[in-house]
């Protein structure tokens, strides 16, 4: 099997890093494909997977759902992004989970997923991904698999560092990627490198019954480029740590200027402080215009403009922040199920930098184990917080993961691979070869106080030579290794929709017995809804046409409608059905702005159309429904 070891195009510093010779295997052992790989992925039909993997989309702007071990894919869930097949983003219930301080936003980019927790552990109640184009956080209802809830962030510029949750989910963590004047101005951008740029880290509450989302705080933070944040569990539940790269704040050729400096920093913020200051009243008001926009059950978005957040200076909350010296251009952060050691993935680093919390908190206030400040944040020496290192154990280390039973797992994207290391003894185990070129992994759990383990993903970046040709666009890859024995082994790969940047995998018993089958027609409150076919009727108020439709197999009520050239119709179309995985679709032939909608057991969406030139238009059901459901298909007519 040909494995590509290196992109074609190095960066200096992975020049540099290859110069080094590392012996990236050190003896250990490396995964082989497992010789009854087949039979392990297989599902029976009629039988279930035993584990949800949900995937970001990337470039897609949405969120995937996969069965594991089949690898089977099941959903796409919209998010940040239109989504044509069903007319998320579209209709009149969900185009305002799309509206922004710049506007209705049709596409995104999506990267990092987050399951709440209790306790530090996955309760299934929701996921949260975030918007990195136009900063904003999304929360996804696990019992609908549907996006409910899109908040803004304001002061902030790409929003990648974003949303990690703390160990009982009071609140989500969003840092900025991008340093920028705050508030925005139009200043030289050679003024970065002098301090003129600056970030920001957010704190968004959550509502622990409802789980609606609030920008409680703001603090401002030197500008550097924030990264991948984990809150502490346990010990360090006070915590969160996010990395930091470019502290050279270098503004031209950033590969080569922001590669300089041999450490950059792990942020330790400690949230609970943070709350202390803004309870004291050392939080100012800034401003700030972003949006809140919350769809309700079975009823259309609601969008809240709101103005202004609290902002915190570090210099008027001492001990709010400490920058733990971390080796080299980091890009992942991760914290161990017991809260003590804080791995950093230096994309540069010859070595897997562990911090230990204890540590951090022995040394955090001794001026003695200070080498500077940044913005009145002390900066702590690299010794003073250091746990161990994992020698050599790759090019390009990222992200690390956890199995609960002692090791954690790192991703090397330069060496494409994922390399098994004990906690503790910092000796490399294991390496998994990946193909090709690794960004995130995925454990069952792995982020959490109690991983389930068992399954290990491997979201990579390049597929090459690993599926039939399907011209220039290839599809993202994924890889499946079960690490249940005492070495991992290679299970299957798979094509991945958009670029997956990042993964939750949540049991599936946790989630499948809660899942909504439909929308009770004696709950639905949609303000247009009608529950059975007398009701149906046509009403016109001035150029506004309201068409209360129903359908059920396999008829629509009205059946028949005339309107008006220049007329705006509205569509209001409840499906009666309330039989599971009975769906309906709607479509009016040639609707130059509205695609299909798929309209769900007792559930109510608006189709919005402007009447055309005279003529007739048919409408018809876009989801195969019954035997006769070609004929669910009437006319309407536009007269002069």
């Amino acid at each position: 099997m040909k494995k590509h070891g290196f992109r074609n195009l190095f960066p200096i510093g992975l020049m540099v890093l290859i110069g080094l010779g590392f012996g990236c295997k050190n003896g250990a052992a490396t995964a082989a494909l497992a010789s009854d790989a087949a039979k392990r992925v297989y599902v029976a039909p009629g039988e279930k997977d035993e584990v949800y993997a949900f995937l970001s989309g990337g470039f897609s702007g949405q969120m995937s759902v996969y069965g594991i071990p089949s690898t089977r894919l099941f959903k796409i869930i919209p998010v940040f992004s239109v989504f044509p097949e069903n007319g998320y983003g579209y209709d009149e219930e969900t185009k305002n989970m799309l509206k922004t301080s710049h506007g209705y936003v049709p596409w995104d980019d999506s990267h990092h997923i987050e399951a709440s927790m209790t306790d530090g552990k996955q309760d299934g109640r929701w996921l949260f991904l975030n918007a990195n184009n136009t900063p904003r956080l999304a929360r996804i209802d696990l019992r609908s698999f549907e996006t409910k809830e899109i908040i803004e962030i304001p002061n902030s510029a790409g929003n990648h560092a974003s949303p990690f949750a703390t160990e009982n989910t009071e609140y989500l963590m969003a840092a900025t990627r991008f340093s920028v004047p705050i508030p925005q101005a139009s200043i030289p951008i050679e003024n970065f490198s002098k301090g003129d740029f600056k970030g920001t880290v957010s704190m968004v509450k959550v509502d622990p019954k409802s789980g609606r989302l609030s920008i409680e705080l703001q603090i401002l933070v030197p500008g550097f480029d924030y990264d991948l944040s984990h809150c502490g569990k346990g010990k360090s539940h006070d915590w969160c740590f996010f990395t930091s790269y470019n502290s050279e704040q270098a503004y031209k050729m950033i590969e080569v200027g922001a590669s300089k400096n041999d450490k950059d920093y792990i942020l330790a913020f400690n949230w609970v402080r943070a709350k202390q200051c803004l309870d004291q009243g050392k939080a100012s008001n800034f401003g700030g215009e972003y949006y809140r926009n919350y769809l309700p059950e079975n009823q259309p978005a609601i969008s809240e403009k709101l103005s202004g957040v609290k902002m915190l200076q570090p210099k008027d909350c001492p001990g709010v922040m400490y920058y733990m010296p971390t080796p080299k251009s980091p890009h992942g952060t991760d914290v161990d199920p017991t809260g003590e050691y804080i791995v950093g993935g230096g994309k540069l680093a010859t070595v897997i930098p562990v911090h230990s919390f204890s540590k951090l908190m022995e040394v955090k206030d001794k001026p003695e184990h200070r080498s500077g400040m940044i913005m009145d944040i002390p900066i702590l020496k690299y010794e003073s917080t250091l746990a161990g290192e994992v020698k050599k154990p790759c090019l390009g280390p990222l992200h690390t993961e956890f199995d609960g039973k002692g090791y954690a797992y790192t991703s090397c994207f330069v060496s494409s691979e994922v390399v098994k290391w004990e906690l503790g003894t910092w000796e490399v185990e294991q390496h998994l070869p990946a193909y090709y070129s690794v960004g995130h992994l995925s454990i069952v759990g792995g982020s959490s106080k109690e991983p389930y383990g068992k399954y290990l993903i491997a979201l990579n970046k390049i597929t090459k030579d690993r599926y039939l040709p399907v011209g220039m666009e290839l599809p993202q890859s994924a890889q499946l290794y079960d690490i249940s024995g005492g070495k991992a082994e290679l299970l299957s790969d798979f094509p991945t929709v958009g670029e997956p940047h990042y993964s939750q995998m949540i049991p599936a018993k946790l989630l499948m017995d809660k899942a909504a089958k439909i929308y009770p027609l004696e709950e639905n409150k949609h303000p247009y809804a009608i529950k059975n076919e007398k009701d149906a009727r046509v009403v016109r108020e001035g150029n506004t046409v309201r068409v209360y439709m129903t359908q059920i197999r396999s008829h629509f009520k009205p059946d028949t409608i005339e309107v008006r050239s220049g007329d705006t119709v509205f569509f209001h179309v409840t499906n009666l059905e309330q039989d599971y995985d009975i769906p309906h679709g709607f479509a009016v032939g040639g609707a130059p702005e509205m695609p299909n909608l798929l309209i769900m057991p007792g559930q109510t969406r608006t189709f919005k159309w402007k009447a055309p030139k005279p003529g007739i238009y048919p409408f018809y059901c876009t989801d195969f429904c019954s035997a006769l459901h070609q004929e669910m298909q009437q006319y309407i007519r536009v007269l002069p």
